[in-house]
């Protein structure tokens, strides 16, 4: 028996899984946790937590061979001596963790850090057309490149090539690059930003906190008024208070609010806008891949929107994009099965 433990680990929330694979190859949970990432000062002080409800669940925790961690942040890797040691510091939290510390503290063989939308580009190879919403069906060329994508505490970005026998999954830091208007209310979103931020990611923009920061533009504009609910969520972000605000932008806009709708409406077109930039860099016509937790919280709103036509909108080089399949992923633990999937593969 080979016994993994896997890991989704994100600003929000991390989700940990206990899985044993047989002679056969064949995989079983054997536990299983999702955690709120903020109410833990370390990773290891959750991992701790984690390990103590499943001893409570089986009876006895099983020795673990490979653990593989997704992580939303950057991860160094330094080689000595045949030997990897990794790090990686979690963008939006500030936990650090450290491969050779897990593994030794927690009495695992082997520890791996990956990226989080590594994990993701992993996790959408095993989905069902069922844990998919297809947005254009397009026609999907095999062994061509493959693109993943993703706003929720912030934006990820990964891409995926042919490795002969098999995809590799990459990481980028894309979601840090420049965010670029389009247009004049767009222009005055930038600067409204800037006096905040000594520089401007679209990640500023496209993430649950860009929600946020269109919606305090767009009331500070003050052309609508604003829904009491949704001003309490706001006040209490700007405190520095424990908030739902980009949900409660959300589901404002689900219902009808009208200050919610144009936030929605303004994060929707400059995502879809990203979401056409980073295409044309890759020309995945392997597929695109939206995830993250906001695109299928706005389905309903993505149906009803130019969401398509302006991820198509690039001038003459609008045809290249045509015939791209593209996809909302629906399966909320798709970097945890690509954590899983990899953690038992390598």
């Amino acid at each position: 028996m080979f016994i993994t433990l896997s890991g989704d680990i994100g600003g929000t929330k991390t989700l940990l899984r206990l899985t044993q694979k047989d002679e056969s190859a064949n995989l079983a949970i054997l536990f299983e946790q999702r955690f709120i990432s903020s109410d833990y000062g370390q990773f290891s002080d959750l991992l701790d937590d984690f390990f103590a409800q499943a001893q409570a669940s089986l009876g006895q925790l099983p020795t673990i061979d490979h653990a593989c961690f997704g992580i939303a942040g950057p991860v160094s890797d330094r080689r000595s001596h045949q030997k990897s040691h990794q790090q990686s510091q979690l963008t939006n939290l500030g936990w650090t963790l450290d491969s050779d510390r897990l593994a030794a503290d927690f009495a695992i063989a082997k520890v791996t850090l990956i990226n989080d939308f590594v994990a993701v580009g992993y996790g959408v190879l095993g989905l069902p057309e069922s844990d998919l919403f297809t947005l254009q069906q397009g026609q999907r060329q095999e062994q061509a490149p493959i693109m993943v994508i993703g706003a929720g505490t912030g934006l990820g970005e990964a891409y995926l090539t042919w490795q002969g026998d098999r995809y590799g999954v990459y990481a980028t830091e894309g979601g840090h690059t420049d965010f670029a208007p389009r247009h004049g209310l767009e222009i005055e979103l930038l600067q409204y930003l800037q006096k905040r931020h000594e520089r401007v990611s679209v990640e500023r923009v496209v993430s649950g906190m860009g929600i946020v920061a269109i919606y305090q533009f767009l009331r500070d504009r003050r052309t609508t008024s604003e829904h009491p609910a949704i001003a309490e969520q706001i006040r209490r972000w700007e405190a520095g208070e424990a908030s739902e605000a980009a949900a409660a932008i959300a589901d404002g806009a689900i219902q009808g609010d009208p200050l919610a709708v144009q936030t929605i409406q303004m994060f929707l077109e400059a995502y879809a806008a990203e979401i056409g930039n980073f295409a044309l860099k890759l020309i995945p016509n392997g597929g695109i891949y939206i995830a993250g937790g906001i695109a299928p919280k706005l389905l309903p709103l993505i149906n009803a929107s130019n969401f398509l036509a302006i991820i198509k909108s690039k001038g003459r080089v609008s045809p290249v994009l045509e015939q791209i399949p593209m996809h909302i992923v629906l399966n909320p633990q798709v970097g945890l099965i690509g954590a899983m999937l990899y953690a038992n593969a390598v």
